[in-house]
Parts: C-alpha cells; sequence; structure tokens
C-alpha cells in the first residue's frame, strides 16, 4: 500500500491541530472530535501542551483513506519551537501548510513558505477558519500571492464565509472555464502546454493534471483549498487533494538500511526511543544498527504508527516512520546505516541565553541531569557550564521557550529554577588576516608535530571554510588511514576550537588555511588533535576578532493612533524601522532590533497598544557591536590559556 509521510505546517493558532484532529475524525481513528482548548486532541499529549493551548512537541499519528496510509505529523506554530519544525522537515513527502481566513499570512507562515520552496517539499495551502467573521476569499488570496508565493492555484470556492455553517464547492475538471484557467496558470513551466493553449487547441483535462502534479511535485505550485477544521467544511475536498496530487512512496525494501531520526524522546523507564524515517531496507527487532559518528546500537523494540496508536511490530519497511528502542547512544538528526546529504540547517540558530539558576542550591546535580535530558530532545539548546562560575546557560529562541522549560522542569523533575536576564549570543569574525606556526622539536611545541595556519576573514554568512593547502610528503601516513582522515582530524579540531573565540563567542565567516604540516615516525593523530587549538588560537589573536550582535527582523501590527509612541520605544530600543504602513485602524511596522532587546519590546507592547498589538520577530543577519565588545566566559579548557591547556591536556582532559 502506498504511504505518505505528511506534515501540517502553520503559524501558531492557525488551527493546524485542530485540523489535524477533524482529519482523524474524518478517517474513522477518532469517534468524537478533541479541543485545543479544552486540552483533549490526539497530538497535543503532553501536560503542558493541553495546558497553554499550543504544539510543543511534533506529534506522529497515522491513518488510512482513499488507500493511502497516511503518517501524519503535527507541529509546532509557535517560533520559539522551530527547531522542532526542522528536524520534522528532514521526514516529510508533502505537507499542508495551515493560513488563517482571518489573520492570513503571518511571519511565522512566510518562514515556513521560503523553507518548505528551498527544500521542493509539495504543499497544499488550506485556508482555514472561514466560519469566522471576517473571513474573505479575495483579500485573503491575494494577499498570500503577493506575501507567500504567487504560484497558487485555488481549487474551488468557498461560501458562507463569516457564517456557522460555510462551505466549499471544488471546481469540476469537466468544467472548460477551471481547465483553460488552470491551463493559463500553468502554461508558462510547461512548453507542450504552452503551446497548445497558445494554438486554441482544447486541452485535456489528464494533460493540465498532469503538469499540475508535476509541477506541485516540484514546489513550483501550491493547489489552494478553503475550508474550516472546527466545522469539517473543505476538509473532504482537502484529503482527496492529498492523496491525489502529493507524492506517495514505497521505498526499497531490500536495500540499504538508511533512516534519519527527528526525535528522541525518554521511555517509562528512562530508555532512549527513536523516532526514525526509514528511506531504504527493512530494519527488524535484534538488528545492530550502526548510527551517527560510528555509534552502533542494537534494536530491542519496534513500534509502528497505526490508526492513532503506536503498535509493536518486529520490522519497519522504507518509507514508513518507526519508533526504535535500544539505541542507547542514538542522537536527533543521526542518520541510520547509509548516511542521506542534508542541506544542514534550514533555520537559523538561537540568538538568546539565559543562565538557569536552581532555587535549592543542592539540585544543582540534578538540574544538570535534566538538563542534559532535554537537550536530547531539542539539541539547540546548547546545554553549557561554565566551570569558573559553575553557572548553567542554556540557548533560547524567546521568552516562551524558557517558561516551558521552567515548567517542564518543576512538573517532570520536581525542580524549581529561576533564570537570569535573557541575553543575545553574538559571534566573533576575524578583523584581520593572521598567521601561527608551532614547528616540530622547536621552541615550546610540546607535540611531535608541525602545524601552521592561516585565518582570514570570509563574506558574512559564509560560515567556516577550512583548507588544507600542503603537499603529501607533510601528512604522516602512517598515524592516518589515509589523507581524508587527516584532513577530517585536523578540520574537526579546527571548528572545535572556534566554537569560543578571543571574547568567548562562536567564531565564523572566516577561512582556516593549513599552510603547514611535518611529523616524524613517532607522531600520532593526538599530536595534530591537540596541536592543531594552540596554533589557530594563535593565529585568531593575531588577527582579532569582531564580536557582532544578532539583528531580529521585526513585524509589528498596532493601532494606527498608537504609532506615535511605537516609534519613540522602538527608538528607545535601538531598532530601526521602515515608514509604518497604515490601513484604516490598523497600522503594520517593520524593521530590525537588536536580538536582546526583543523580549523588552514585547514587555512594553501591551501598554504600548492597549493589548493589541502583535509582534513576529526572527533573526536576520549580525552587526558589529558599537562601544564595548561583550565577552563570555569560556567552558572547559581552552587553548588560549596555553599553560592550563597543556597541563590538562598532558593528564588526558
Amino acid at each position: 500500500m502506498r504511504t505518505l509521510n505528511l506534515g501540517i505546517l502553520a503559524h501558531v493558532d492557525a488551527g493546524k491541530t485542530t485540523l489535524t484532529e477533524r482529519l482523524l475524525f474524518v478517517a474513522g481513528v477518532i469517534d468524537q472530535l478533541g479541543s485545543v482548548d479544552d486540552g483533549n486532541t490526539q497530538t497535543d499529549s503532553l501536560p503542558l501542551e493541553r495546558q497553554r493551548g499550543i504544539t510543543i512537541k511534533s506529534a506522529v499519528v497515522s491513518f488510512e483513506v482513499n488507500g493511502v496510509v497516511i503518517n501524519l505529523i503535527d507541529t509546532p506554530g509557535h517560533p520559539d519551537f522551530i527547531a522542532e519544525v526542522e528536524r520534522v522537515l528532514t521526514v516529510l513527502d508533502g505537507a499542508v501548510l495551515v493560513v488563517s481566513a482571518v489573520e492570513g499570512v503571518q511571519a511565522q507562515t512566510r518562514v515556513l513558505m521560503r523553507t518548505l520552496q528551498r527544500l521542493g517539499v509539495p504543499s497544499l495551502i488550506f485556508i482555514n477558519k472561514i466560519d469566522r467573521s471576517g473571513a474573505q476569499e479575495g483579500p485573503i488570496l491575494q494577499g498570500i500571492s503577493d506575501r507567500l508565493t504567487p504560484g497558487i492555484i485555488a481549487m474551488g470556492s468557498p461560501y458562507g464565509l463569516g457564517t456557522h455553517d460555510p462551505g466549499f464547492t471544488p471546481y469540476d475538471p469537466a468544467d472548460p472555464g477551471f481547465t483553460s484557467r488552470l491551463t493559463s496558470q500553468l502554461a508558462d513551466r510547461d512548453d507542450a502546454l504552452l503551446a497548445a493553449y497558445v494554438g486554441d487547441e482544447k486541452v485535456p483535462y489528464d494533460q493540465v493534471r498532469h503538469a499540475l502534479v508535476t509541477q506541485l511535485r516540484a514546489a513550483q505550485v501550491h493547489p489552494v483549498y478553503f475550508g474550516s477544521a472546527v466545522t469539517g467544511a473543505g476538509v473532504e475536498a482537502l484529503i482527496e487533494g492529498i492523496t491525489e496530487f502529493l507524492p506517495t512512496v514505497e521505498g526499497d525494501a531490500e536495500g540499504p538500511v538508511a533512516g534519519s531520526v527527528f526525535k528522541v524522546e525518554r521511555g517509562p523507564s528512562g530508555e532512549k526511543i527513536a523516532y526514525v524515517r526509514v528511506f531504504s531496507g527493512t530494519v527488524r527487532i535484534r538488528d545492530r544498527l550502526r548510527f551517527g559518528d560510528n555509534a552502533e546500537g542494537k534494536v530491542t523494540a519496534i513500534h509502528l504508527f497505526d490508526h492513532g496508536k503506536a503498535v509493536h511490530q518486529g520490522t519497519v519497511t522504507a518509507g514508513h516512520i518507526a519508533k526504535l528502542t535500544g539505541l542507547v547512544d542514538i542522537q536527533i538528526g543521526d542518520a541510520i546505516g547509509t548516511p542521506r546529504t542534508t542541506a544542514g540547517h534550514y533555520f537559523a540558530p538561537p540568538s538568546l541565553e539565559t543562565v538557569v539558576v536552581p532555587s535549592n542550591p543542592a539540585d544543582k546535580g540534578a538540574l544538570h541531569s535534566a538538563l542534559t535530558q532535554l537537550a536530547e530532545q531539542d539539541p539547540l539548546i546548547n546545554l553549557r557550564q561554565d566551570d569558573v562560575r559553575q553557572e548553567i546557560y542554556l540557548s533560547l529562541y524567546g521568552e516562551v521557550q524558557k517558561e516551558v522549560i521552567q515548567a517542564t522542569l518543576a512538573s517532570e523533575y520536581a525542580i524549581d529554577v529561576t533564570f537570569r536576564e535573557t541575553t543575545a549570543i553574538c559571534v566573533e569574525r576575524p578583523a584581520g588576516t593572521g598567521t601561527a606556526l608551532e614547528v616540530l622539536g622547536k621552541g615550546e611545541n610540546p607535540y611531535v608535530a608541525t602545524v601552521g595556519l592561516r585565518v582570514e576573514p570570509a563574506p558574512a554568512g559564509a560560515g567556516i571554510e577550512f583548507r588544507p593547502d600542503v603537499t603529501i610528503d607533510g601528512i604522516p601516513i602512517h598515524a592516518f588511514k589515509d589523507v581524508e582522515a587527516f584532513r577530517r582530524t585536523v578540520e574537526t579540531a579546527v571548528r572545535n576550537a572556534l566554537r569560543q573565540g578571543i571574547h568567548g563567542w562562536q567564531v565564523t565567516d572566516c577561512i582556516v588555511t593549513m599552510t603547514k604540516s611535518g611529523f616524524v615516525s613517532a607522531t600520532s593523530a593526538k599530536d595534530f588533535r591537540l596541536l592543531t587549538p594552540l596554533v589557530l588560537m594563535d593565529a585568531l589573536s593575531r588577527a582579532g576578532t569582531i564580536v557582532c550582535e544578532p539583528i531580529h527582523r521585526l513585524h509589528l501590527d498596532v493601532p494606527a493612533d498608537t504609532v506615535g509612541q511605537m516609534l519613540a520605544a522602538l527608538a528607545r530600543l535601538r531598532a530601526l524601522p521602515e515608514t509604518p504602513v497604515i490601513r484604516g485602524s490598523e497600522c503594520t511596522i517593520e524593521g530590525v532590533i537588536p536580538a536582546g532587546r526583543v523580549h523588552l519590546l514585547q514587555e512594553q507592547l501591551s501598554g504600548l497598544t492597549r493589548g493589541e498589538g502583535v509582534l513576529e520577530s526572527a533573526l536576520d543577519h549580525y552587526e558589529p557591536v558599537s562601544g564595548t565588545a561583550p565577552s563570555r566566559p569560556h567552558t572547559g579548557v581552552h587553548p588560549l590559556n596555553r599553560t592550563e591547556y597543556l597541563r590538562q591536556m598532558k593528564r588526558g582532559v
């Protein structure tokens, strides 16, 4: 049977969890609809999700409809949990992007659509909440075309908008008017269709449908459906569109095992459970699997999703999603078996951080253990400890994420915590070019190797590039399996060292070139691994670094009569707003603001706008800090402190 791994994505409160509930009801998986407000939906199962009425963790449910097994993944809509969405995107065959018929295109909607198109994920658009007052057909379609993508195709017409009994009438494929409009929209990307259309030929619907499916699966066009997840209007038509147009998979069950881990949770006994999309091959209980960076484990249990439940099975084959137990060292993002090429991160990393402080100092050890488990579920919180001050740092996307972590620690681990003030996570960029060289047997070089490195700036956004510009004569093949293993070892040492620069921030946008390499028969891989950070920090110190703070792009919707005081507040917070756009009694302000000031703006917004203001923000770029560059303590043993570094490395730390 065909399988479709489907994601439901949306801005928070657009109704995607309610839509998931409706799809399960229509498919017969549940016989009674749950409610987000009542906290009894199938996918928002965490107590905190039910309490707050938002999705925090992705959840998988399965159902069968029209001969297709659909593994449906409900994802968070709040931007503070965008990392959870990113992990889901790696396993999808298709998606439904939900847009509110009243609020229209929102900040998170734009972020999601850009990412879906960049990754080439075929997507339908469901315009939800047509039963609500203020829902309109024309303006919402125009807003999607202007702010999301012009490649939208309405697959029917809604009626009764803003009433308790709305509906959606799909266009009839036999209707020449619909076929003609569809042909016109698709012809620009299909030469054969264009020739037939220009030649006034009557293009058969089968040819037009083929063009629609081809362009949809290339993420060039997006069929649009209207409806209401609450009343059920339009949902049957959406299901028809999902099963007719989105790509299903069967997969090669006989091929080599290949899969991807997109979620990790703990079972009742504390055991790790990995959510895995299997792309190729068959996994069986008691199979030994390789995953991640040469880790290995034995599968002790497999659960497949079936009609809303996770059912124990003996195998999982290509195309399916399963929960695997027994892989003790498994981590989110690990490839299982044969690695697949990936595009890296699709969304910006967290730009804020905070210090977590246990209310009871005696809980410090338990707190670190609890946060380590939470970091398994969300690695981007980037748990780290300052060994000098014994303070625990977490990376964050926003204040809501902080509140969720605090509530989770209290409810699941019985640990009460407070947080220090949220601060921005800066980065360091080389200010110039610096070189350094440590020669084997000379000066204070304690290692049996020669390493020379040059550090120089790269364009903003380029990341880190490593160039091993050395000859084969300088590479100790006896200490490495091959030249590639040597390159990987040195590059890994470079990237690890650049996690903390001169001021303690991640160093980025730089080119590191290995200019010299030397060895003797006693040289080992360890010599290069330990010497490289020392040389690198010496070169970086000579180059100097510029500390840059994260800048967010902001979008504000406020009452028009509050614009003056809003602009004054933005100026105090060092924001740079663009010209406000006023439409009747509402005003939209866009611009940029330092990431560290966003939470202050959020705190002031309600008072400035009588509780009517809405703020959305996301990391846009980094800018050099004016004035004194902020720094943060180095964690662990840092090579800038050469004496302590050498002492600890000698001890094997």
